[in-house]
């Protein structure tokens, strides 16, 4: 009987060990997890709810939402796609719903009810799961046919260096996904304030993403601040993740906004500056943002603009400076980039191209994707091309 080992008990290897034995019956496949706790990732994914995939609706080019391996995914998900993976859960019993935002959930808000499908069907199908064990080099599964790694994302290269030794080439990984500390007190006093399309920029570089912005009391987050963080994540990391930050608060071009503002002083000259906010625009955020172009001429009527000052206006409503002052974590959830690289692996089986019927799926290779259910399809995607290539 063929036997097939997956190190790493997260959800890239239970995928696989499902889709093994649904396709091979007959074949002995074996978890191996080094902790107590196996999908820990898929339990704090989504805020506990668990964004499983995405629709992709929107996404014109895989680079938008894959900013490493999007041509391998591209290749990939031609075998096993988006609707793929929503077909594949609720063939399993997982109802799933779709969010305005194309984020998939299950329709029980709950990662529980993942966890729950690939335990229940592991057990069903004899799938021997093993916690405790940290296996050391290769040698310890010279019994199985064949075996996958599914570690997930490394927080070190240590991690990886047993990978290294064996001719893997190891792109050094660093963090992704993560909030930005801003030390402005004007800004963290507007906690709780969200934007709903802001473009976010770092200056001198190609790095912008568009979307809501969630001001907090350590400085700024949400989807647009988390697209921005793994797209310029080796960069920012290569900056101490010290960096000038640009915010476009409407994401309109000058000359728009100015059109509008002048529209605005036009339509009501008498009323203050204050009460009148374009765009609708948070209220705090308007002052805010009004007091760091006009200082003490906030009072002012819309009739009583000059030039200078609309122009003032306008440049912080589109060209806002702050400046980035380290990182934190996206809630409890951790992704990295870097990891095996991808020219170390058979780009249509994901089979080691240095030790043969080992193979690799899920964030330990160098994929990872933006926030919204695209890491989770990564992983379903590449473990599938895995379990195909073993059948």
């Amino acid at each position: 009987m063929a036997k097939t080992a997956i190190i790493g008990g997260g959800a890239a290897g239970f995928f696989l060990a499902v889709c093994l034995k649904e396709r091979m019956p007959d074949m002995g496949v074996t978890i191996f997890e080094r902790g107590n706790e196996v999908l820990r990732k898929v339990k704090v994914s989504g805020g506990g709810r668990c964004n499983c995939t995405n629709t992709f609706e929107g996404v014109r080019d895989l680079k938008e939402v894959y900013p490493r391996g999007h041509r391998l995914m591209k290749r990939l998900m031609k075998g096993f796609s988006e609707r793929d993976a929503y077909a594949w859960f609720e063939r399993h019993g997982v109802r799933l719903t779709i969010q305005e935002d194309h984020c998939v959930f299950p329709q029980s808000q709950d990662s529980q009810t993942i966890i729950n499908c690939f335990l229940h069907y592991c057990k069903r199908y004899g799938v021997e799961i093993r916690t405790g064990v940290k296996i050391q080099s290769l040698e310890e599964l010279s019994d199985y046919d064949h075996i996958c790694v599914t570690t997930g994302g490394q927080p070190r290269a240590e991690g990886l260096r047993w990978l290294a030794e064996m001719g893997h080439e190891i792109v050094d990984p660093v963090p992704s996904l993560f909030t930005f500390n801003i030390e402005d007190t004007a800004v963290r006093a507007l906690m709780g304030t969200v934007v709903d399309n802001a473009t976010v920029m770092i200056p001198g570089t190609a790095f912008r993403a568009s979307g809501p912005l969630l001001l907090t009391h350590w400085g700024m987050s949400g989807p647009a601040i988390l697209r921005l963080s793994s797209y310029a994540a080796r960069h920012l990391a290569e900056q101490h993740y010290r960096s000038p930050l640009s915010i476009n608060w409407i994401s309109k071009k000058e000359n728009e906004v100015s059109e509008e503002l002048q529209r605005l002083s036009i339509q009501y000259p008498q009323k203050m500056l204050a009460n009148i906010r374009p765009y609708d625009l948070p209220s705090r955020l308007w002052s805010h943002l009004l007091s760091k172009s006009l200082g003490e001429k906030v009072d002012k009527r819309w009739n009583e603009l000059g030039k200078k000052d609309l122009n003032r206006l306008v440049n912080t409503l589109t060209n806002d400076d702050y400046v980035i002052h380290g990182r934190s974590a996206f809630k409890d959830e951790f992704v990295t980039c870097g990891g095996v690289a991808l020219s170390s692996v058979n780009s249509k089986t994901l089979e080691s191209r240095v030790v043969p019927h080992l193979y690799f799926a899920g964030e330990v290779l160098d994929i990872d994707g933006v926030t919204g259910g695209f890491n989770f399809q990564a992983a379903w995607t590449t473990a599938h091309t895995v379990a195909e290539a073993i059948v």
